[in-house]
């Protein structure tokens, strides 16, 4: 079995063009057909039948029936719980003073 997920994001925008163009190739030549008798009798094999019930036919009488899709409706949210945090500090304050010895060396001037 051909997994289509499995394919990276470039092979999979190919294949999705191929199918668009390829889906795009078989409704011009239908309409084609629809328009031109020699063309629709062509894809018959050379002669329309009497009693043609066939895609190009269906499309040219509007018997094309589209699908409609049933998308659930989005639900709102009616509640939305806001919870506090606890506030939590990284940095601890000193209260008290380094002695000269340890504290950080002066600012050095800027040469």
């Amino acid at each position: 079995m051909f997994a289509f997920y499995q394919l990276n994001r470039r092979a999979r925008g190919y294949v999705h063009r191929a199918t668009g163009g390829l889906t795009l190739a078989v409704w011009l030549l239908v309409s084609v057909a629809e328009i031109c008798p020699p063309v629709h009798a062509w894809l018959h094999g050379g002669s329309i039948p009497d009693d043609d019930d066939c895609a190009v036919v269906a499309i040219a009488l509007g018997h094309v029936d589209s699908g409609a899709c049933d998308v659930p409706a989005v639900t709102p949210v009616h509640w939305v719980a806001v919870e506090t945090r606890a506030e939590v500090s990284n940095f601890v304050i000193l209260d008290k003073n380094l002695p000269q010895s340890r504290a950080p060396p002066p600012a050095s001037p800027v040469p």
